[in-house]
């Protein structure tokens, strides 16, 4: 079901914090706390999809203990046995859309025991907002210990839905620009540009705050092979510490031909 402007006045002032924290990188913590206050929400997962057939999980939050592996799944292959594909693909232009709800039955057998049965999720509701190629599909969890949400909370969050998917697609966009920007220095200016391309992929994992299993998972990679990485790259450029790596990065940004 589209979503209509009547709810999006009020449902800007009741998210504002999450509004106001696009950019940062608490803007996860602060989004699901947001979510929490308005509809008692577990956990928030946000997928990338894109029109040419790409997934990417772009934030897990909550309480949910194998939400990170939940998130390498479906963006690894269950996102092209998503219910919602088909509704998701259906989306135009730039206005937020509520997704329809479906039972657990209504999925397949491997993806119901991985998304329902071992993780202990018992409802999800989900909106999502096209921008340009790239779909912004956020869904909304509660689990066993919390029970379905109930009717006055899925009606909150259709009434924030709007300003929830805006500001998800806003922040990940702002993110996406800075990580072009970062991508570019490791391509273009020495000591980075020397380094492998998967030992630039670990770098600048590090940089953006993710931890050794967390850089292992999304780059598919055992976690032996992440540090192997990370230490090459660290013997070749003469460092010792994520310190010293950032100092590289600001450096090579502040300085003459600057990408900022």
């Amino acid at each position: 079901m589209r979503s209509h402007g009547t709810g999006s006045g009020l449902a800007a002032g009741d998210v504002t914090s999450a509004v106001l924290a696009i950019g940062r990188s608490d803007f996860p913590k602060i989004l699901i706390d947001t979510l929490r206050r308005q509809a008692d929400v577990g956990h928030c997962m946000v997928f990338a999809l894109t029109r040419a057939g790409l997934a990417s999980c772009l934030l897990d939050a909550g309480n949910i203990p194998i939400g990170g592996d939940l998130g390498a799944a479906y963006a690894g292959q269950f996102h092209e046995s998503d219910p919602n594909r088909d509704a998701l693909f259906e989306g135009e232009g730039g206005a937020p859309i509520m997704l329809p709800t479906f039972a657990p039955r209504m999925y397949g057998a491997r993806y119901r025991k991985i998304f329902f049965q071992d993780s202990g999720i018992v409802d999800k509701c989900a909106t999502a907002i096209w921008t340009g190629d790239t779909c912004f599909y956020v869904n909304f969890y509660r689990i066993a210990a919390q029970g379905r949400f109930s009717a006055a909370q899925r009606d909150r969050l259709e009434a924030i839905a709007p300003a929830i998917a805006a500001s998800v697609a806003r922040h990940f966009q702002e993110r996406t620009t800075s990580d072009q920007s970062l991508a570019a220095v490791f391509a273009t200016r020495a000591p980075l540009s020397a380094l492998t391309p998967r030992e630039q992929e670990v770098c600048r994992r590090i940089l953006e705050g993710f931890s050794s299993e967390a850089i292992s998972q999304g780059l598919g990679i055992s976690l032996h092979s992440t540090l192997t990485y990370r230490k090459r790259a660290y013997e070749r450029l003469g460092i010792s510490s994520q310190n010293e790596l950032f100092a590289i990065v600001l450096r090579l940004l502040a300085g003459p031909g600057s990408l900022n």
